[in-house]
């Protein structure tokens, strides 16, 4: 719970971030990043696939 210290409010550092955040929202980080990636691939190969047949 946080308390008042000279005038000021002081929190421990897991009441300052409102909890832990699990593994998990690595995971979540590295797919979400790799899908993005892949889906730019994809778009980038397909212009330059195009590009030679017209």
């Amino acid at each position: 719970m946080a308390k008042v210290e000279n005038q000021r409010i002081v929190e421990t550092a897991t009441e300052a971030r409102a909890g832990e955040t699990g593994g998990h929202m690595r995971v979540v980080l590295f797919v979400g990043t790799f899908l993005v990636a892949a889906i730019f691939a994809g778009i980038f190969a397909y212009y330059v696939g195009s590009y030679g047949a017209n």
